[in-house]
């Protein structure tokens, strides 16, 4: 009968048994066979991760390569484990050896889950290399080395398993495991605003200060797709995107201390379509954070925020007409634009000129492999300006949408 190590006398790795697949797989390799329902359990996390292969492996590999334990923060990317934990981590490895290679039918698990495919496959950084290198390693030595390796590449714990987080309504950071990953270059127009804030970013990847980034506009114009570019192009550097909500700036302190201390990432702190109607005090929060006041804003965390309004905060006619209350509208005046000073790169997003919005048309039918003739896109492309908003990258997307509609309309009543 098959008898498996107990993973019970785990040492640095102890926590995954704290993962309920982990213990069953545990109880499972001492008794020789497996509940009926860890089956269904471990094929529930290959369709939610997107882990593909012998299944008891895989899994096992991700929560290794995350290492979301609490030895995770001794793990940091660029940090080496000091002489026990790697002795520990050598002695974990001879137990968990046996696991990675298990048959699962050896457990009485469904034979399905020795080559398994799921409907979408998630490739975590490093994760498929990692696996191949532990099962083509000699021993366990040699596998607590590749593993001691892969955490120096690409670190350990919350931050190397997701590139973008977003707040829950206690304020803790959540991994966003289905976060969009756009391209900067499919992201055309504004040619200048984009280099500037490739440029901010790329330095600030590297290592190096770099400004908070104001960008201001009309909606549609892809100022939040190009902040959201970044994490494609930098998040092998170490670059993680942190999303926030205006309704969520009390945690802003918190959050910029708790980032600091994460030495080996670097975050652009995000918060979307951001603007403070009159009267409103939030703002304040958002200010003392740049100026430092309360919590200094850490070298590792730069703000990238977004917003209709060049200064941030609404500014009525009633501030403006009153001519007895000229030491008010002045104050007034310069507290608005004083948060918008603030930001050491303002970058601002005006129309669309009609040959960069039909250049995007172009490129986004272009991908989707049609092919327009000049006149037939001005044709079309200024007409469906004309219904709508105006011309920018939100409205040239939404007809592509309806015109590879058209095409695919046309096509079906032609079989």
């Amino acid at each position: 009968m098959l008898n498996l190590p107990p993973l019970e006398a785990l040492l640095a790795f102890h926590g995954l048994l704290a993962d309920p697949v982990i213990a069953a797989l545990s109880k499972a390799g001492q008794s020789g066979k497996a509940a009926p329902s860890l089956s269904a359990q471990l094929v529930e996390k290959a369709e939610t991760l997107g882990l593909w292969g012998r299944l008891p492996a895989t899994y096992l590999v991700h929560l290794l390569g995350g290492a979301s334990l609490p030895l995770s923060r001794f793990l940091e990317k660029g940090q080496e484990a000091g002489p026990s934990l790697k002795k520990a981590i050598q002695h974990d490895l001879s137990l968990l050896w046996p696991y990675l290679f298990l048959d699962p039918c050896d457990l009485s698990l469904s034979p399905l889950l020795a080559h398994y495919e799921p409907t979408v496959h998630h490739a975590r950084k490093g994760e498929m290399a990692l696996l191949q290198a532990l099962l083509s390693a000699k021993d366990p030595d040699e596998g607590a080395t590749i593993l001691l390796s892969h955490y120096e590449s690409y670190g350990s714990g919350l931050f190397s398993e997701f590139d973008a987080f977003r707040l829950d309504e206690d304020g803790l950071l959540v991994g966003i495991s289905d976060f969009p990953h756009y391209d900067d270059r499919d992201l055309l127009g504004y040619e200048a605003q984009k280099t500037a804030i490739l440029d901010n970013t790329a330095v600030f990847a590297a290592g190096k200060k770099g400004n908070n980034v104001l960008l201001t506009g009309a909606r549609g114009t892809g100022k939040s797709t190009l902040v959201k570019a970044m994490v494609s192009r930098f998040g092998e550097k170490g670059l993680r995107l942190v999303q926030m909500e205006r309704t969520q700036l009390d945690h802003l302190p918190r959050l910029l201390s708790l980032l600091g201390q994460e030495k080996h990432y670097r975050f652009v702190l995000f918060l979307d379509d951001l603007s403070f109607d009159e009267g409103e005090q939030e703002y304040k929060i958002l200010k003392s954070a740049i100026d430092g006041s309360v919590t200094p804003q850490p070298e590792n965390v730069l703000l990238y925020v977004t917003s209709n309004r060049r200064h941030l905060i609404k500014e009525t006619w009633k501030n403006r007409k009153d001519d007895t209350e000229e030491v008010y509208r002045d104050d007034h005046t310069n507290e608005s634009i004083s948060l918008s000073d603030r930001f050491g790169l303002i970058l601002h997003y005006g129309k669309l000129s009609q040959e960069e919005y039909l250049d995007i048309i172009a490129h986004e039918l272009s991908k989707k492999g049609i092919a327009l003739s000049q006149e037939e896109l001005r044709v079309e492309a200024v007409r469906w300006e004309m219904e709508h908003s105006g011309r920018n990258g939100r409205i040239a997307h939404q007809f592509v949408i309806w015109y590879v509609g058209q095409c695919f309309l046309k096509k079906d009543k032609s079989i």
